[in-house]
């Protein structure tokens, strides 16, 4: 080595700055280019994905308004042993009576009546009968408050009405996962719900199991389609694609009504089996309003979902192979099985995850065609947040049913590997 190598300094760029600090320099501005050009996209996903699965996950646990509301009940019942089977002492029914004061001048009583109402019939009307009530009542001078407050309505006297108001004032619970999942939460625990209101965990095992027997109908019916699809003429192809397409143009409730039309009794379906004579007319099929009727109808529409990945999977896979295989002596029969098949499978996965997680999360279509039998654990959610208003329920009930779908795509990664998934 030189004393000139010796000696010399860092390499420079051309505008004098080390190179090795020119470079860092250039790769800060490419990241920060990139990420601008990204930036659009993350914000849409974080404003419309990330943070309405956060305030579900939020909801789901979130339980303020009973101790926002009554502050000073709450911390007075701290003092009261709810297994006693008495009646909270004099200074509850005061502090009761100052909270619902407030809540009556901020109009909050109702909602506090109706969240607590999801626990307990009869709380809601309770809260509403007695607000104009209590809101004569002066703190300083009508006391004592606990027989007036019992004359105002009986549920003040029942030991019952105080236990729901306890158990359910912490800020978090766990109180929706509980009825999300048919128990209850109660001063002795955790319990089951009585068995005429244990229905939810039955709506999730169907569903679960009618959303696996659509993605199993649909890979039945796609599969022959797609392979007619990627096997003719280029101009004939197309044609019939634009056929696989037409649902897509039309609405989905409009193409939902027509399956009602033509599943009930006297439609077109059953009217076309008595004509050609394969059932009697005193013994027309229902096919309506039940699992059946749902099946068909959600089949019908995610077909095309099947469909497409399928197809963009098939049309990659080079005919030289079977061609290959039948000019070594190979049948007809073992060469789909063995050339052919294998590698459209990475098709039947993208199709068979894709139609899964939709119709898991269906909702119009089961709640027009599914009547009482065939309604998805989706429909009770939409109920929960469109009808009762039991926004935290609703939200547990997503939680969980966001949780299984995790749980299986995991469970199908493990088992097939979701590299093996490809849509062409």
């Amino acid at each position: 080595m030189t004393d000139a190598t010796q000696n010399a300094g860092p390499m420079l760029a051309a505008d004098g700055t080390p190179l090795k600090q020119s470079l860092a320099r250039s790769l800060r501005r490419q990241k920060l280019r990139a990420l601008l050009l990204v930036a659009p996209l993350l914000l849409f996903v974080l404003f419309s994905f990330i943070v309405p699965i956060a305030s579900m996950l939020f909801r789901s646990v979130e339980n303020s308004i009973v101790s926002d509301t009554l502050p000073l009940t709450v911390e007075a019942l701290n003092n009261w042993d709810e297994q006693s089977g008495e009646l909270p002492s004099e200074d509850v029914y005061e502090a009761f009576v100052r909270d619902m004061i407030v809540a009556i001048d901020n109009k909050e009583h109702t909602r506090l009546g109706s969240r607590l109402n999801y626990e307990e019939t009869g709380m809601s009307s309770m809260f509403r009968r007695s607000g104009r009530q209590i809101k004569k009542l002066d703190p300083e001078t009508d006391g004592p408050f606990k027989e007036k407050l019992i004359e105002i309505h009986d549920g003040w006297g029942d030991p019952q009405t105080w236990r729901v108001i306890k158990t359910h004032s912490p800020a978090i619970t766990n109180g929706y996962f509980l009825n999300a999942v048919d128990m209850r939460r109660t001063p002795e625990g955790a319990q089951a719900q009585p068995e005429d209101k244990q229905i939810l965990i039955k709506l999730f095992g169907r569903t679960l199991f009618m959303s696996l027997v659509i993605t199993g109908a649909c890979i039945l019916l796609a599969y022959p389609v797609s392979y007619l699809l990627a096997t003719l003429p280029m101009r004939v192809s197309n044609l019939l694609m634009i056929l696989v397409l037409l649902p897509f143009w039309t609405s989905l409730l409009v193409r939902t009504s027509a399956w009602k039309v033509m599943l009930q009794q006297q439609g077109v379906i059953n009217d076309t089996l008595v004509w050609l004579g394969l059932v009697a007319d005193d013994a027309r099929l229902i096919i309506i309003n039940n699992q059946i009727g749902t099946i068909i109808a959600m089949t019908h529409i995610l077909l095309p979902f099947m469909i497409l990945p399928m197809y963009s999977v098939m049309q990659t896979i080079p005919p030289s192979y079977t061609r290959a295989a039948k000019s070594m002596g190979a049948t007809n029969w073992t060469t789909f099985w063995r050339i052919y098949f294998p590698q459209s499978v990475p098709g039947i996965g993208a199709g068979s995850i894709l139609v899964f997680i939709l119709a898991i999360g269906y909702y119009i279509t089961p709640e027009i065609v599914g009547g009482t039998k065939g309604v998805f654990i989706s429909n009770r959610i939409a109920y929960h947040i469109s009808s009762s208003l039991n926004w935290g329920l609703a939200a547990a009930l997503g939680t969980i049913l966001l949780a299984v779908v995790l749980l299986l795509y995991w469970v199908y990664d493990k088992i097939v590997g979701i590299d093996n998934v490809k849509l062409g």
